[in-house]
């Protein structure tokens, strides 16, 4: 695989189809824990001039991603550091059954890491499934005693809805994010929740990193999006959901967290990626 064949770029705005964009900035991904000399040293950022959305000019091919995925992070291993992420997890369960109206159901966590959100859902009550693109997380967590399924989430078809579906600092990782929300809101129940974070390029101390020259996600090697708050927000209402509640996330830095809820029935636009 040539550097060059790594990314397929995006024709349009992966969120609103815009075809006029701009640069935004271009930054160095070299020094990604993950980066092999296979994959592009840089990676360009675009600004949509229709949506204001944040984004690289291409996702990756088949072939670059199995190359990433062939890899990853300690921290993302089933097991690493559960006991103090056990207490972060927590919190997280908690804001969600604050507004489930039964703190117990079906729990969907989509890119699951180390496991710590799941196996702690599963501590309040919740009966939980997996999914996760690492065979090796797979094998772990299967072997911890839970239900756990390498495939991506836009092809997963469950045979049971979900109370809540998580997506814990994934959806940026997401070429097409429009088609993964739609399809979360195909999988709740009615009324379900939809519990989500990121980063918030909104936020001031997003803006006070990138004055700085340090704010590590210009060179986030797996991310594909720079959500801000308003931008997720109408995003979240375009794919049916009602955003209820705005936190800020104490996994990473500059990090929200938002909860929303299925809110109506939706008609796919035929010119969605899919």
């Amino acid at each position: 695989m040539e550097q060059a064949d790594a990314r397929i770029a995006y024709k349009t705005c992966p969120l609103c189809d815009g075809t006029d964009s701009i640069e935004e900035c271009v930054a160095d991904c070299s020094h990604h824990p993950l980066y092999r000399h296979e994959l592009p040293k840089a990676q360009r950022w675009l600004r949509c001039r229709q949506c204001d959305h944040v984004y690289v000019d291409g996702y990756f091919s088949k072939e670059a991603q199995d190359l990433l995925f062939s890899g990853g992070h300690a921290y993302q291993t089933p097991g690493q550091e559960i006991e103090n992420t056990r207490y972060i997890s927590a919190r997280m369960v908690e804001v969600v059954c604050e507004l489930l109206p039964a703190s117990t159901g079906r729990w969907l966590d989509i890119g699951f890491g180390n496991g710590s959100l799941m196996t702690t859902a599963a501590e309040f009550g919740f009966q939980v499934v997996g999914l996760d693109m690492r065979e090796s997380n797979i094998k772990l967590m299967r072997e911890y005693g839970f239900e756990a399924h390498a495939i991506e989430f836009e092809k997963y078809k469950p045979n049971e809805l979900f109370d809540v579906i998580s997506m814990a600092d994934v959806l940026e990782h997401m070429p097409f994010p429009k088609v993964a929300l739609r399809h979360a809101h195909e999988l709740l129940r009615e009324d379900g929740l939809l519990f989500l974070s990121m980063p918030n390029s909104d936020s001031f101390l997003w803006s006070f990193l990138s004055q700085k020259k340090i704010n590590p996600y210009w060179g986030e090697l797996e991310h594909y999006h720079n959500f801000g708050r308003r931008r997720l927000y109408s995003l979240l209402e375009e794919c049916g959901f009602k955003p209820l509640r705005y936190g800020v996330s104490t996994r990473y830095r500059a990090c929200m967290e938002v909860v929303a809820q299925q809110a109506l029935d939706l008609e796919v636009d035929a010119n969605d990626q899919s």
